[in-house]
């Protein structure tokens, strides 16, 4: 039976019709998204990678190199890309959304990335006594 909570879906064993990016199979794909320069201006092409049914591991890949980790927000329920989300928060103001992925995901591993983000930053904003 299966769990209607669950996000689990069908992943595409590689290229897909039309252009662009998800035309690549996964080795080429996980190759350009690796070899982008680090002020690359590609975030369009990354979130629809995000977007697509790719395996996880290309499409947790093409999150890590989102430039903007406000794109990913809307990704934060995902239990793959929710991990990246959390682990890009950097900001004063990512504190209480890191605090609101940890009260509401349904996913141990993004509750867990947020929450090892959340002590982090809070040591780094020195909102914690650094001896805890």
């Amino acid at each position: 039976m299966s769990d209607p909570g669950d996000d689990r879906r069908a992943v595409a064993s590689g290229p897909v019709r039309g252009g662009g990016w998800l035309a690549l199979d996964d080795d080429d794909l996980l190759f350009r998204i690796e070899s982008l320069p680090s002020n690359h201006g590609s975030d369009d092409e990354l979130l629809a990678v995000v977007r697509s049914n790719r395996h996880f591991f290309v499409r947790q890949e093409a999150a890590k190199r989102i430039l903007d980790p406000e794109r990913l927000k809307a990704f934060a329920a995902d239990r793959h890309i929710g991990q990246i989300l959390a682990r890009r928060m950097r900001r004063e103001s990512d504190v209480a959304y890191l605090e609101q992925l940890v009260r509401d995901t349904r996913h141990l591993e993004v509750r867990n990335a947020a929450q090892v983000q959340l002590r982090a930053l809070r040591v780094t904003l020195g909102l914690v006594d650094r001896k805890r």
